[in-house]
């Protein structure tokens, strides 16, 4: 999370430079504290009243300032800030940081930085695979700068990429990857999750479903990459995106396809969080053509699905560590308590309809975690807080399963 964190943005005399704001409201929305360092090529680009604008600081481009002669000190801001961002970053200005060329008030914080630079290159592709290029991009890395490029995954080490600089979405959820206090956390890893609802068919343009969005599972999916699980999300039919290069994403539709890829994927993984929807029962027969309006009612016959939670359990090994969530109306408690015995569950997610706008469609949820032996109840938050609050519980449990080995 970059709630708190103070954040250098340094921007350079690239045509991207028009991303930055977008980068500055990202960086803010998510409660981080943004001042902004620019290159007087830079200024080209984009003008300081409109950064300024945005982060509610002046823009520091010089070393003195232009109004009353104050010292601008590169070295107060490489004390102050969490981080360093620079994006985008000219090959000139790599080749100055690679070199310690200290000729603008953007080199100088740079090389006075006490916390973490991240660097996004953005260039034509000629003078991205120039040898100099490459080699200013060698002596960053060395230096332990992180370098953000397309397609090359966290903490790229290699030379991918065309010199395109990546999308200020991305960007920013690197920074929240790598500045997380749980950052590789679960290196090594294996998580599987399921999320979303599932779609059982009546005739070629109908279903029977329900209202999941899959944010929940989402949310956990992106929690488990950000602490560096490598993740298989198997995923029914919703609108959500994935992003990071450590979520491996299968889509399915049915119960069935479902159960057939958690089946499959189960054996490889440390661990299996089952937050889908799935339903219950899907119709007995389905109809190969669009069933018409003929009489007053209709009757559908439905038999069972596979439990694919009863199912993974008698699967699950020693080592292995099954989640599962309970959705009730009812004897929460109760209920989450018989389906945590019955499906060999350690521990599972308790949350209730009763709880208006914390469930399905919501960004909100307010939860139980319930094990064996304890009962933990969550105040209400934001999904990607509560996909922190159980990941939390899951490393904890893969602590104990490795300690007991």
């Amino acid at each position: 999370m970059l709630k708190g964190k103070k954040i250098v943005l340094g921007i350079t005399g690239s045509i991207a430079a028009y991303k930055a704001c977008l980068i500055v409201r990202l960086l803010i929305k998510q409660g981080a504290e943004v001042q902004v360092v620019i290159t007087p090529a830079g200024k080209e680009f984009i003008t300081p009243l409109t950064l300024s604008t945005l982060t509610r600081k002046p823009v520091i481009s010089e070393f003195f300032s232009g109004r009353d002669g104050t010292w601008n000190s590169h070295v107060d801001l490489g004390l102050w800030a969490d981080a360093m961002l620079i994006a985008p970053c000219t090959a000139s200005t790599m080749g100055k940081m690679a070199n310690g060329v200290a000729d603008n008030m953007l080199i100088t914080t740079y090389l006075s930085m006490k916390a973490p630079v991240f660097i996004a290159p953005a260039m034509d592709l000629d003078m991205y695979a120039h040898p100099s290029t490459q080699e200013s991009m060698k002596k960053l890395i060395s230096y332990g700068n992180y370098i953000i490029e397309p397609q090359s995954g966290f903490l790229a080490s290699g030379l991918e990429g065309k010199g395109r600089m990546e999308e200020p979405e991305r960007i920013v959820e690197y920074l929240d990857t790598v500045l997380s206090p749980n950052y590789q956390r679960l290196k090594g890893k294996k998580i599987m999750i399921t999320a979303g609802p599932t779609y059982e068919k009546i005739d070629p343009v109908r279903f029977i479903g329900n209202y999941s969005s899959g944010k929940m599972g989402f949310a956990l999916a992106k929690e488990c990459a950000r602490q560096g699980a490598d993740v298989t999300l198997i995923t029914g039919p919703v609108a959500l995106k994935t992003t990071s290069t450590n979520i491996h994403r299968i889509d399915v539709e049915s119960c069935e396809e479902m159960y057939q890829s958690a089946i499959n994927e189960f054996p490889k993984a440390n661990a299996a969080i089952l937050c889908a929807a799935v339903a219950d029962f899907r119709p007995a027969d389905i109809a190969d053509k669009k069933i018409k309006r003929e009489n007053n009612d209709l009757v559908i016959r439905f038999q069972p699905t596979h439990d694919i939670a009863a199912v993974l359990g008698k699967m699950k090994n020693v080592d292995q560590i099954l989640v599962g969530f309970a959705l009730e109306t009812n004897d929460e408690e109760t209920h989450a308590r018989q389906k945590l015995e019955k499906k060999n569950l350690d521990f599972i997610v308790l949350n209730s309809l009763r709880n208006e706008g914390t469930c399905f469609q919501s960004d909100e949820n307010q939860i139980c975690i319930i094990s064996n032996d304890d009962l933990r109840e969550y105040p209400r938050k934001k999904k990607s807080e509560v996909a922190a609050d159980i990941i939390d519980e899951l490393f904890n449990q893969l602590e104990k399963k490795g300690e007991n080995k």
